[in-house]
């Protein structure tokens, strides 16, 4: 077992598996009929030169990179865990750049990092889900980079026909080739750059449920069983 836990961990072989995994995203995107709607407000911001904060949940990831636009230059914030870093290099099949960090484990420098992006005119994208949960419950990290950049928050998400969930925490959708599918956009959320504590949880709740709205929306669309957040906190 050692020679195939050395193999399954070198790099090369990982390099491989994200090259695997990012042209069977590709296959899934050739092969399905897709429509999109709602993105006019952040093509807005992207036509006047002002940076936003793309917002989907984590179980949402796999599709995400054939939603966005190329011409529009675009780091994620992905986790430092070992699926963080495959994750970072199947990506970057489709010319998107990383930032490595979460927004509650070593949160300020992960936040500094995404500031710094986003002062240089890059747009960032968030899972305020991740890296662990819980599902489609927003933390509040992505709306504390809103007050400090004063870049709006632009909830996306998508939606296929078919498609296996995973049994794991953030129920991942495994889009299926020759399959429906749609991405929704909502309108970008703006958080105070004076935001207090309360202000900056209603912003949170708003994104929230903005999200969570658009993914059942996007869900119902294309036929299937809408994913369920998990149960709030009581806090």
């Amino acid at each position: 077992m050692r020679p195939l836990k050395r193999l399954t961990r070198s790099s090369a072989f990982q390099s491989l598996l994200c090259w695997v995994a990012a042209n069977y995203i590709r296959l899934v995107y050739v092969t399905g009929r897709w429509r999109e709607e709602g993105r006019e407000p952040a093509l807005q911001l992207t036509s006047k030169g002002e940076p936003y904060i793309a917002a989907f949940w984590h179980g949402r990831l796999l599709m995400a990179p054939t939603g966005w636009d190329r011409r529009a230059p675009l780091s994620v914030m992905i986790s430092q865990h070992r699926d963080g870093e495959m994750i970072a290099r199947t990506v970057h099949h489709f010319g998107v750049t990383t930032v490595r960090g979460s927004t509650t484990r070593g949160g300020s420098k992960a936040l500094r990092k995404m500031l710094k992006t986003i002062k240089s005119g890059h747009n960032v994208a968030i899972t305020p889900d991740g890296p662990r949960g819980p599902r489609m419950r927003a933390q509040a990290g992505i709306v504390l980079l809103a007050r400090l950049s004063g870049a709006p928050i632009v909830p996306a998400t998508y939606a296929v026909s078919r498609r296996k969930l995973a049994s794991s925490w953030d129920r991942f959708v495994i889009a299926l080739p020759f399959s429906r599918g749609v991405y929704l956009w909502g309108a970008p959320i703006y958080v105070d750059r004076d935001a207090d504590e309360e202000a900056l949880e209603r912003a949170r709740l708003e994104l929230e449920d903005s999200l969570n709205a658009l993914t059942e929306e996007a869900d119902r669309r294309v036929g299937v069983v809408p994913v369920t957040p998990a149960e709030a906190s009581a806090a």
